[in-house]
């Protein structure tokens, strides 16, 4: 639901690399010279923001029930 703010495999930070990713995906860029541009080269970090489904508005809108 959110992105992690480390790679699983290698342990770099690529959570502070997301919105930056996601706002130049909607302009239009490709993914490959977004990722050079960020210093993201090994593939297991680019799986990481690549396969990421951001689920957080949808999970929002239910309230927790009481206990």
């Amino acid at each position: 639901m959110i992105i992690p703010v480390r790679c699983f495999t290698c342990g770099k930070l690529i959570g502070d690399k997301y919105e930056v990713f996601k706002e130049k995906m909607e302009l239009g860029e490709k993914p490959e010279d977004i990722f050079h541009e960020l210093g993201i080269d090994r593939y297991c970090c680019r799986r990481m923001i690549i396969s990421h489904v951001d689920l957080m508005d949808e999970v929002i809108k239910y309230k927790k029930p009481s206990a």
